[in-house]
């Protein structure tokens, strides 16, 4: 039950973080991402080791969608 909670939620990250820009504005997808890796931490569905990489994953996607939200 756990590592299936735990891969739905995930997933659920990853779908959010593959958003286009179209989808969503860059800042509320970064928020949102955020917060779902606060409530998966919360949870303790992650580690705090993968909670920090998710924060970082997030924060490239925002750089990644910022850049080309300027081009």
């Amino acid at each position: 039950m756990y590592d299936l909670q735990k891969k739905a939620s995930l997933a659920a990250w990853r779908k959010l973080a593959e958003q286009t820009e179209a989808d969503l504005d860059p800042e509320e997808q970064y928020d949102e991402l955020l917060k779902a890796a606060d409530q998966m931490e919360e949870q303790g569905l992650i580690t705090s080791a993968e909670w920090r990489q998710l924060v970082r994953d997030a924060g490239n996607v925002f750089t990644l969608n910022d850049e080309q939200a300027h081009h």
